[in-house]
């Protein structure tokens, strides 16, 4: 990170409390307020593209738009090998709009009962974009893959979303196990976002 982004302050284009912790724990060190974007009255943007990368432009975009301000925006979910990459871009309402983690969980295990373990691989994605304003014609975009696979019940009290459910290789525990700290260096996320801080840099 360049002294010309220090203390900058950035609009992160999401109202969802688990990413905005989860993104302001990684910026910590790097000087620079994030401000979610419900602390401007920014409406939600309709959420229309067929990729997470058109997506996370169309939240930056209108972020950006609304607060003046330099955007960060992400888009994630979960691609389940065995559903074809579902729920993929449509992971946060799995279950439907305005459900929760919990029904979204609950959804995700019932498409998988009785599938054997071997055939529960699965992938969080995190495509997070940065544009210096509204009309960037060029954002910074960067990807981040965690890959894993799906438990057959809920796991641990930490994390958001499908964290309970998504048993981390190498770790020997669900995503929800694990501490904040070693959440953010693994998760797809983390990764994510140490990319467009390198990329900043630059």
């Amino acid at each position: 990170m360049t002294s010309k982004h220090r203390g900058e302050r950035i609009v992160l284009a999401s109202s969802n409390a688990g990413k905005v912790r989860e993104i302001n724990q990684l910026l910590l060190l790097q000087k620079i307020e994030v401000i979610p974007q419900n602390q401007f009255d920014i409406p939600d943007v309709d959420e229309t593209g067929l990729t997470f990368v058109e997506n996370a432009i169309l939240k930056a975009r209108n972020a950006a738009h609304y607060s003046g301000l330099p955007a960060i925006a992400d888009d994630s979910g979960i691609e389940v090998d065995y559903l074809n990459g579902a729920p993929g871009i449509r992971s946060a309402r799995f279950a439907g709009a305005g459900c929760d983690d919990a029904a979204n969980n609950r959804k995700l295990l019932a498409a998988l009962e009785g599938v054997p373990d071997q055939q529960r691989t699965a992938r969080f994605q995190c495509l997070m974009v940065y544009l210096r304003h509204a009309e960037d014609p060029t954002p910074i975009i960067c990807q981040g893959t965690w890959e894993g696979s799906i438990l057959t019940s809920p796991q641990g009290e930490n994390g958001f979303g499908y964290d309970p459910l998504f048993w981390v290789d190498g770790a020997g525990c669900s995503s929800a196990q694990l501490e904040p700290a070693q959440k953010n260096r693994l998760s797809h996320r983390g990764k994510a976002l140490r990319r467009l801080l390198a990329a900043l840099s630059t």
